[in-house]
C-alpha cells in the first residue's frame, strides 16, 4: 500500500509540477563475475527493455520545463467528441526487483481512444505493446545477478473514466482510472541458448489498473500534444518460484500526440457592450444653500483606457472631474432642477454615455418650539421642569433661551428649570425661544401656578405600656421582669425615633405609705434601666410624680414638635 500511494503521488507531480522531460534508464547494468547455468535461471527472473548496450539511466527534467506557456482563461470553450492518442510509453517495475514482477524495463507505444460524454467527462480506450530485450537472471547462494539478452513481448488493454479540466485555452490536464488486462508473451534467451531453460518466463495473463493523468497543450483545434501522460500501474503476475499471484507496482509514462475530432470550435467573441452611464442625487430634496453629492456608475468601460468624466447643471453650481461630484445651490430660488453627467473613453460608437438626475431646491422655512412645565402646580418654593421643543424644518443647528414673569430659570439646552423660591401665590409665564444658525427665531409659552404651603399638623404623644409594682409586696419601687419587657419594647421605640423624647410618670396607691417619695423612686428605677441598661440618652427622658392612685409608671412618647401635658405631675428629682 505504501508504494502504490508513493506511486500516485509520483503521477500527480509529474502532472502538474512538470509539463515535459525527457525519458532514459536510471540504472546501469552490473558487470557479471560469473556464468550460471539454465538450471540455475529458473529460481527467479525480471524482464525489462534496453534498446542499447547499456541499462536506461534515471528520467531527468527537460530543460524547457521552466519556460511559461501563455493562456487566457475561457476563451476556448472547444470540447472534441473523440481524442486519438499515438506516442510512445516506457514501463518500469518499483521497486525493480519485486517477487513475480517481469517488468523490470520495457519500452513501447501506446494508443487511446477517448470519447468526451461532456466537456469534463471522458470514456477511455488504451492499448499498448512492449518489447523485452535483456532479461535479469537471480539465482541463491553465492552467483552474481546476471543479464542476458532475451526476445518477448507485452500488450496491454485498459478502459476506464477520464476526467479532464478545460478551464483553459491551450492546456487541458486530465486524470483517469482504467482497468482491464495484460498478456506478456514467453521469453526466451537469444544468447545461443538452447534447450528447455532458454524460456525462462511463459505465457501469462494478469488484471491490471492504472490510476494517473497527464498534460496535453493546444497545437490547433484537431492536433495536440501529450506532454506527458504518467500512472500507476499495478498487475497480478504469479511468483514463479511460489506459484501464487502477488501485487506488483509499475509505473508507466507516456508521450505523444492527440488528434482531436468532432466538437464545435468556440464562437467568436462578441463586440464589447456599449458604455452605459448612470448617476443619483444625493439627497434628492435640499434647503437653499445646502450641498448635494452626485455619483455616476459607468458600466463596461475598456480598464486599458481612461475614462473621462464631465458634469453639468441647470441650477447652482456643479464642481468634479471624476464619476463623483458636488452641487452648491447657495442663492439659488426655490425650484426644480437637473444635473446632466458625460462619461467618454474614445471617439467610437459606444464609447460615451450619458446620464441625467433631478433635484429639488425647497425655500427656507423659519424653526417652531414649543414649551411645556412638569409639574404645572407646584407649592411656592419649589421648582418645575421646563422642556423646550425645537424643531428647522431644514435641520439647522439651533439655540435656546428662556424667560419668565417670575421666579428665575436655570440650566442651558432644551431643558431648564424654574425656581419659585421668593415668587408671589399665583401664575408664572415662561417663555421658550429658539434661534437657527440663519437667525431666524420662534417662540412658545408655558405656565406654572404657585400655590401657597399649606402648615403640616402638629405631631401627638402616645401612650406606651405601664409598668406595674404591686407583685412585689417587699420591694414596692423594683423594676420586675415583666416590667423590663415593657421598657424593652419602649426602647425599641425610642432607638428607631431618635427625635423623640420620653416622659415617666410615677403614682403611689392611696393605701400605700410613702406617698410621692415612693412615686419618685418608682420613676427614677424605671429611668435607671433605660438608661444603664438599654443606653438611652438620660437627656432623652424627663421623669415626673404623679397623681394617678395606683402602683403605677405611665411612659409617654413625645415625638419631634409634640409637647407633653404635665399639668398635675412634678419633676422627679
Amino acid at each position: 500500500m505504501r508504494l502504490s500511494v508513493r506511486m500516485i503521488a509520483t503521477a500527480v507531480f509529474a502532472v502538474f509540477l512538470m509539463p515535459a522531460f525527457n525519458l532514459c534508464a536510471d540504472e546501469a547494468a552490473k558487470p557479471s563475475t560469473g556464468a550460471k547455468d539454465d538450471k540455475t535461471a529458473d529460481s527467479s527472473v525480471a524482464s525489462f527493455a534496453d534498446p542499447s548496450a547499456s541499462l536506461p539511466a534515471a528520467p531527468m527534467p527537460s530543460a524547457s520545463m521552466g519556460a511559461a506557456m501563455p493562456y487566457s482563461r475561457g476563451l476556448d470553450s472547444y470540447t472534441p467528441r473523440a481524442e486519438v492518442f499515438l506516442g510512445y510509453s516506457y514501463l518500469r517495475a518499483v521497486p525493480t526487483l519485486a517477487a513475480g514482477n517481469r517488468l523490470a524495463w520495457l519500452n513501447g507505444g501506446s494508443a487511446s481512444v477517448a470519447f468526451n460524454v461532456n466537456r469534463y467527462l471522458g470514456l477511455v480506450g488504451d492499448f499498448g505493446g512492449f518489447n523485452d530485450t535483456q532479461l535479469l537472471l537471480t539465482g541463491t547462494g553465492t552467483n552474481p545477478s546476471t543479464v542476458a539478452d532475451s526476445s518477448g513481448t507485452v500488450y496491454t488493454y485498459l478502459f476506464g473514466p477520464r476526467l479532464s479540466f478545460r478551464g483553459h485555452d491551450r492546456i487541458t490536464p486530465f486524470a483517469q482510472a482504467l482497468f482491464g488486462g495484460m498478456h506478456a508473451s514467453e521469453v526466451t534467451l537469444s544468447s545461443g541458448c538452447s534447450g528447455a531453460g532458454c524460456t525462462p518466463l511463459p505465457v501469462e495473463n494478469s488484471f491490471a489498473m492504472t490510476i494517473g493523468g497527464g498534460l496535453d497543450v493546444k497545437v490547433h483545434h484537431h492536433l495536440a500534444i501529450r506532454i506527458i501522460q504518467a500512472e500507476y500501474l499495478m498487475t497480478r503476475f504469479e511468483n514463479l518460484t511460489t506459484g501464487t499471484a502477488a501485487t506488483q507496482n509499475d509505473m508507466r509514462l507516456s508521450s505523444g500526440i492527440v488528434f482531436r475530432f468532432g466538437g464545435n470550435p468556440a464562437p467568436p467573441i462578441p463586440p464589447p457592450s456599449p458604455v452605459t452611464y448612470a448617476c443619483t442625487v444625493n439627497p434628492s430634496s435640499v434647503f437653499q444653500g445646502d450641498t448635494l453629492a452626485v455619483s455616476g456608475t459607468a458600466l463596461n468601460l475598456d480598464s486599458a483606457k481612461t475614462a473621462t468624466y464631465t458634469w453639468s447643471v441647470d441650477g447652482g453650481t456643479v464642481s468634479g472631474t471624476s464619476n463623483t461630484a458636488s452641487i452648491n445651490t447657495k442663492n439659488l430660488v426655490a425650484g426644480a432642477y437637473t444635473v446632466k453627467g458625460h462619461v467618454s473613453e474614445g471617439d467610437r460608437p459606444g464609447e460615451n454615455a450619458d446620464c441625467t438626475a433631478s433635484y429639488v431646491v425647497k425655500a427656507i422655512e423659519p424653526p417652531t418650539v414649543s414649551c411645556i412645565a412638569n409639574p404645572y402646580n407646584v407649592i411656592s418654593g419649589a421648582s418645575s421642569t421646563i422642556t423646550a421643543t425645537g424643531i428647522s424644518p431644514e435641520n439647522r443647528p439651533l439655540t435656546y433661551s428662556y424667560n419668565s414673569t417670575s421666579g428665575s430659570v436655570s440650566g442651558i439646552g432644551s431643558t431648564v428649570t424654574l425656581s419659585t423660591a421668593g415668587a408671589p401665590v399665583g401664575s408664572i409665564a415662561v417663555t421658550c425661544n429658539v434661534v437657527d444658525d440663519m437667525g431666524r427665531t420662534a417662540s412658545g409659552t408655558t405656565a406654572v401656578t404657585v400655590a401657597a404651603p399649606v402648615a403640616a399638623p402638629k405631631p401627638l404623644t402616645s401612650e406606651l405600656c405601664a409598668i406595674h409594682f404591686d407583685r412585689d409586696v417587699r420591694r414596692p419601687d423594683r423594676v420586675d421582669n415583666e416590667g423590663k419587657a415593657c421598657l424593652d419594647q419602649i426602647a425599641l421605640n425610642l432607638q428607631s425615633n431618635s427625635d423623640a423624647q420620653l416622659a415617666i410618670v410615677g403614682n403611689t396607691a392611696g393605701q400605700e405609705t410613702g406617698g410621692n417619695k415612693l412615686a419618685t423612686k418608682r420613676a427614677v428605677n424605671t429611668k435607671a434601666y433605660l438608661v444603664s441598661g438599654k443606653g438611652i440618652d438620660p437627656n432623652r427622658i424627663a421623669g415626673y410624680t404623679g397623681s394617678q392612685d395606683g402602683k403605677i409608671v405611665s411612659t409617654t412618647l413625645i415625638p419631634a414638635g409634640a409637647t407633653f401635658d404635665a399639668t398635675g405631675d412634678t419633676p422627679a428629682r
